[in-house]
């Protein structure tokens, strides 16, 4: 059982997280170049391909509360919900989710809105937004070695 749900969690991260990543790195640029783009207004299709890219992070938002449900299911089944490189994991996980919730998707909302002509479109936002994102990321990033150096586990390296 312990291995059907490792193999859950790991393909659910993958799946989900995977393209929040990918597509919130892609927008602020995407973004920057839809409004350079025209001058009466974006291009449309520059403007379709922000607002996919925005809703791409919102869906596998979603989708990726996935991760941690079959993660904590994994972590009961191997008996390392204490584990200190778990507890870690968790807390970090938590705050790349605060951070997307908080800080990516309201932003994102707000460059659209503003691409869509709802307001004057500030460069500032898409450089904000670039930094949310990359520690949004790195969290990530970090999570994702925790989980595979495990350190000071004793179920295996």
């Amino acid at each position: 059982m312990t291995k059907i749900l490792l193999s859950l969690h790991v393909l659910a991260a993958i799946v989900a997280i995977g393209p929040v990543t990918v597509a919130a790195s892609m927008f602020p640029p995407a973004a920057r170049r839809a409004a350079a783009a025209g001058g009466e207004g974006p291009d449309p299709s520059a403007l379709g391909t922000v607002a996919l890219l925005h809703r791409i992070c919102r869906v596998y938002a979603g989708i990726g509360l996935t991760v941690p449900l079959f993660g904590f299911a994994t972590g009961a089944a191997m008996g390392v919900l204490g584990s200190g490189w778990l507890v870690t994991s968790i807390a970090l996980t938590a705050a790349a989710a605060g951070v997307l919730a908080a800080f990516v998707l309201p932003r994102q909302e707000e460059v659209l809105g503003q691409l869509k002509g709802e307001q004057a479109f500030d460069h500032r936002h898409t450089v904000q937004l670039a930094m949310f994102t990359g520690v949004f990321n790195l969290l990530w990033a970090t999570v994702t070695v925790l989980m595979i150096v495990r350190p000071g586990s004793t179920t295996g390296a």
